[in-house]
């Protein structure tokens, strides 16, 4: 087993590109795999048994290329599969691998962003069933008030470029209007899937400025930052070249194209089987 490789990065599809973008900004020392599960995207919708098998597929596939350490760029995995990975399936099989998710890093920090106490939360049908959000503000932020919406047209609507049509704009809004109906509260707003910074500023605009809109990319890179400075044991087994390489498990020119909307550069990617 190798004692030294790159992080891996992993979601559905596209989304989790937007977190490894942030990794790259904060982060681009280290060497990185990108894995996006396009043949069998979206997760949303997805019971917690085939979110996690599917997540657990991609996980061994991940730490079979060297990678030391997997974060879960994915909400839906982190909110279904991860709790398992960590406490079951991977406990006792290498002490030194580790997974992460992009759930708890978010509400580590959200909490104290909000000045009503009061926090919308949009994601996918998976993450708003899985009540992960409210669970984990709950620990770290147990005064605030957590609102959920579920939005199981986004991701659809972003993969296939549809969200800035007539159509896609309205159901953004739809579902925004539907969000703050619930509580005239929320002054925060987490965009809580890894596919919605692509559409943040339409949910500004929908919002106004009396409400903030988060996006998580910047606190997961800056949570990762702190987690390896003050864990030597995992920094050690992180390779450092300045690479990244991406691996799809469907057609590598059709993430090619659309991932330039997720990452802002060019890409090459191969295509694989979990």
């Amino acid at each position: 087993m190798n004692t030294i490789g790159p992080i891996g990065v992993f979601d559905s599809g596209y989304g989790g590109l937007t977190i490894l973008q942030e990794f790259l900004k904060v982060l681009p020392e280290y060497d990185y795999i990108y894995l996006g599960d396009n043949a069998r995207a979206p997760y949303g919708n997805r019971s917690f048994e085939v979110v996690h098998d599917f997540t657990l597929e991609a996980v061994r596939f991940l730490q079979k290329k060297g990678c030391r350490l997997v974060i879960l760029a994915c909400n839906t995995s982190s909110a279904k599969a991860l709790r398992t990975l960590q406490q079951i399936d991977l406990l006792n099989e290498d002490p030194d691998f580790r997974v992460l998710g992009v759930i708890r890093p978010s509400t580590e920090t959200i909490g104290a962003m909000s000045k009503s106490n009061c926090i919308g939360i949009l994601g996918t049908q998976g993450t708003v069933q899985s009540s992960s959000y409210k669970i984990e503000l709950e620990k770290f932020s147990p005064n605030i008030k957590v609102v959920q919406h579920a939005c199981p047209m986004w991701v659809p609507l972003i993969e296939s470029n549809k969200h800035h049509t007539d159509i896609g704009e309205k159901v953004i809004e739809n579902d925004i209007k539907e969000l703050l109906e619930k509580d005239a509260a929320i002054d925060t707003i987490l965009l809580a899937c890894t596919h919605y910074p692509l559409v943040i500023e339409h949910v500004k605009k929908s919002v106004g400025n009396h409400i903030q809109v988060v996006s998580q990319g910047p606190i997961v890179a800056n949570k990762l930052k702190d987690y390896l400075s003050r864990n030597e044991f995992m920094r050690a087994q992180i390779s450092k070249g300045n690479t990244c390489h991406f691996m799809t498990t469907e057609n590598a020119a059709v993430f090619d194209t659309s991932a330039t909307q997720f990452l802002a550069k060019q890409i090459r990617s191969i295509q694989v089987s979990l």
